[in-house]
């Protein structure tokens, strides 16, 4: 196993958001909760610079991405096509799947170019450091979980974000959680990951991200009195 890197800031941080499809919308406990932190971390990325990488899992079945983060994505400018030139959002790659596992080879040799590249504009950036991942989706116990642990395995730090990721039963998130802890990931809510990027006032996405906060702020808390209790 790779040893994980440790520091005390995220480094050029990346958002995988993994299999948040229609098919889960009514079986997933929080499912509408995931989504709203989601778009809010995507709001995020659009000052702080992050990349983003998007899957489903076998969307012939199970259909595509929810359309309240498609469409934001749309809004962006990229006309609803995650893969294309997204404008503000850099989306890297969007990627259906059969592994469970976020990390297909298609996305651990795109992850693998940013080595040794500065990514975004959060005063937590570190020059060449290699990508901290930012995690949220579904479920938590099985493609959270999968993927948190070949980021792990192949050196990366992640951070789970407890507000914004679910499953069907609220109590594998519990158990999942747990277990990605002691394995060495970093589970942290929406808002603390996104001030930890920022990290100053003066930095020139504050404004942005100020206001953000501020909009979402029911949407917030709804998500950890839901979610993050399972923390």
């Amino acid at each position: 196993m790779a040893a994980i890197a440790r520091a005390s800031r995220i480094r050029n941080p990346v958002l995988f958001i993994c299999d948040i499809q229609e098919i889960f919308r009514s079986h997933v406990y929080g499912f509408d909760k995931v989504v709203s932190t989601t778009q809010k971390l995507l709001r995020a990325a659009q000052p702080l610079s992050i990349p983003a990488y998007i899957t489903t899992q076998n969307r012939a079945r199970l259909g595509n991405t929810v359309s309240e983060i498609t469409s934001l994505l749309a809004r962006n400018g990229n006309g609803g096509d995650a893969g294309a030139g997204n404008g503000n959002v850099n989306v890297r790659l969007d990627v259906d799947k059969t592994m469970f596992s976020m990390m297909t080879d298609e996305v651990r040799a795109d992850l693998e170019k940013l080595k040794g590249t500065s990514i975004g504009s959060g005063g937590g950036s570190t020059g060449s450091a290699a990508p901290d991942v930012i995690i949220v989706g579904l479920e938590t116990h099985i493609c959270v979980t999968q993927t948190t642990l070949d980021l792990l395995e192949s050196g990366y730090r992640v951070y789970v974000i407890a507000d914004g990721v679910s499953s069907v039963n609220p109590e594998e998130s519990k158990v999942a959680l747990a277990r990605l802890r002691d394995a060495g990931a970093i589970v942290t809510t929406s808002e603390g990951v996104i001030f930890e990027i920022l990290r100053d006032a003066k930095n020139s996405g504050f404004k942005a991200i100020n206001a953000l906060v501020k909009d979402s702020k029911n949407d917030t808390k709804a998500a950890l009195e839901t979610l993050a209790k399972a923390v």
